[in-house]
């Protein structure tokens, strides 16, 4: 089998799979597309992913499949590689997992979507503060909402999937300026996950895309 990821460095939703394919071992070729350039938007990148987005992840497996958006391609790797689980074994728990999921990927990294945050500069006078707004209110909402089942990671003790999704979304708060302070517990868990090689690897600075940090 053979896995090409195309990705770009410093992709919140790319950055999720990043972390998973490392995760769980998988070895794969890294391929650019550059969102700065638009080149998500070319005819090239539009046959791979109809929305014009990143992650895309084209599998070489006796046939070519190619799978687009981050929980889809995530829970396939979790499907076809089981070792190193990122979901708990009960079914309480996994939904935990998924809930925290869909706080982060439907209710906050959508306002800072570069095609949402390009529209907004044309439109508004202070994209900052309201960006700022939803995505501080967002990371209050997902603190209360880690806090009681949180462990080292953000369910228990062994990293899940809410773990790939909350990373790189702390990441994107501290872009906008936003004080992270209140958010103790994601800071906590942020720091258990950073310790692990998997989150290393899959670091914006450490892709070969990679550009000096500007926010």
């Amino acid at each position: 089998m053979k896995l090409a990821l195309y990705s770009y460095w410093r992709s919140s939703c790319s950055w999720r799979v990043r972390i998973g394919l490392h995760h769980k071992g998988l070895a794969f070729d890294y391929r650019a597309v550059n969102l700065l350039a638009g080149e998500q938007f070319g005819p090239e990148h539009r046959s791979r992913s109809p929305m014009g987005q990143v992650p895309v992840l084209e599998v070489e497996e006796g046939s070519q499949i190619r799978l687009v958006q981050s929980v889809a391609i995530l829970e396939w790797l979790e499907e076809r590689f089981p070792e190193r689980p990122l979901l708990p074994r009960d079914p309480a728990g996994r939904a935990r997992v998924r809930a925290l999921v869909e706080h982060v990927n439907s209710g906050i990294q959508p306002y800072q979507n570069a095609v949402v945050l390009r529209w907004m500069k044309e439109h508004s006078p202070d994209t900052a503060a309201w960006t700022a707004q939803f995505i501080g209110g967002g990371l209050a909402n997902l603190e209360a909402a880690v806090r009681p089942g949180a462990g080292r990671f953000c369910h228990g003790d062994e990293v899940t999937l809410a773990d790939l999704y909350l990373v790189p979304q702390l990441y994107g708060g501290r872009r906008f300026g936003l004080d992270l302070a209140p958010f103790p517990t994601l800071l906590r868990v942020e720091a258990s996950c950073q310790a692990l090689e998997a989150f290393r690897l899959a670091e914006p600075a450490r892709q070969p895309d990679a550009v000096p940090e500007k926010r």
